[in-house]
């Protein structure tokens, strides 16, 4: 393929700067096609983007043989509807995460594209990102020794639309977006935990409701054991207060220390009996384009993609086992 074009089902706020863009940025790739549920929405997109066709539903766009790959940037309760009529028109996908409801949906997007021989991805991007690149380098070269252990924790305010059963957003209604805040934030870190330091082999966890601000969980703890046997623990809320924020990751070894977080990008911290150490990143403007550069080089046969339909199902069935009962 000389150049990639995309097709898009969805215009939500995911993709205004973090993906959009990124398709159109990216060389050898357009966003050709893009169709959404609600018709003035996705006309005023294509207008503001430049996006050449709108179709009306997601059957039209399918149909149109110029489009190569599709992105599904819909809620996850629509991901495996969507993503199988996708596989079955013959076209390659890449997917939001998380990559579906559940990991037996995850797993017939899975299978069903291997079947057919069509290309799935997951838009878990910090795969591609240079930030988390240069953690998992020091890693793989013995920066801080044989690794021991990995803390992770994330602890956030609520929104001000958490506070109000009127305002509340789908990310925190179970039909549609699954079990809250968890499942919309812990897939990115347990998956680039799989990409640094290798994929988790047994996990178990608890989560609860205990602010009540609504009814999926607002509190989430877990621990777990790397394949290599690195041990893992991390705590995740969503119902503090905003002095209590913190977001971060640490990793520590026999001869040292890496300190990072997940979302906050802020600069790493490299600690050795030497002293400690500091680099910082810029956080890309559109944050997926890495990723999206990587699809579209696999796709043209120059290179590959990190994030894959078989590496999201590992982080899926993590976050299945870490909430058991819910």
């Amino acid at each position: 393929m000389e150049t990639i074009k995309w097709g898009m089902i969805g215009v939500g706020d995911v993709t205004e700067v973090k993906s959009g863009p990124a398709f159109y940025k990216t060389p050898h790739s357009i966003l050709l096609a893009v169709t959404a549920r609600t018709r003035e929405k996705v006309e005023d997109y294509a207008l503001r983007h430049g996006i050449p066709k709108v179709y009306q539903d997601v059957t039209t766009l399918l149909a149109d043989p110029n489009i190569d790959i599709v992105y599904i940037a819909t809620p996850p309760s629509t991901h495996k509807e969507y993503a199988l009529q996708v596989i079955r028109a013959g076209k390659a996908v890449y997917v939001e995460k998380p990559m579906a409801m559940s990991y037996r949906e995850a797993k017939e997007m899975y299978e069903l594209a291997k079947q057919k021989g069509v290309a799935l991805f997951v838009a878990f991007y910090r795969r591609a990102l240079p930030y988390f690149f240069q953690v998992k380098q020091w890693i793989d070269e013995g920066k801080i020794g044989r690794l021991l252990t990995v803390s992770v924790r994330l602890i956030r305010p609520p929104y001000l639309s958490d506070l109000d059963p009127n305002t509340h957003t789908w990310r925190i209604k179970k039909e549609i977006g699954g079990e809250g805040y968890f499942v919309d934030m812990a897939p990115h870190t347990l998956d680039i935990l799989d990409y640094i330091i290798g994929p988790i082999a047994e996990v178990r966890g608890y989560a609860n409701n205990l602010a009540g601000n609504y009814k999926v969980s607002d509190s989430v703890c877990a621990s777990w054991l790397h394949n290599n046997g690195v041990l893992g623990n991390g705590t995740w809320t969503f119902s503090s207060i905003s002095e209590a924020e913190q977001d971060q990751i640490i990793i520590t070894g026999t001869n040292g220390e890496i300190r990072f977080s997940t979302f906050d990008f802020s600069p790493i911290a490299w600690i050795t009996p030497s002293g400690t150490q500091f680099f910082d990143f810029k956080k890309p403007q559109h944050i997926q384009q890495p990723l999206i550069e990587s699809i579209v080089k696999e796709l043209r046969g120059e290179g590959y993609c990190p994030s894959t339909g078989e590496s999201a199902l590992r982080t899926t069935a993590v976050i299945e086992k870490i909430l058991p009962t819910v």
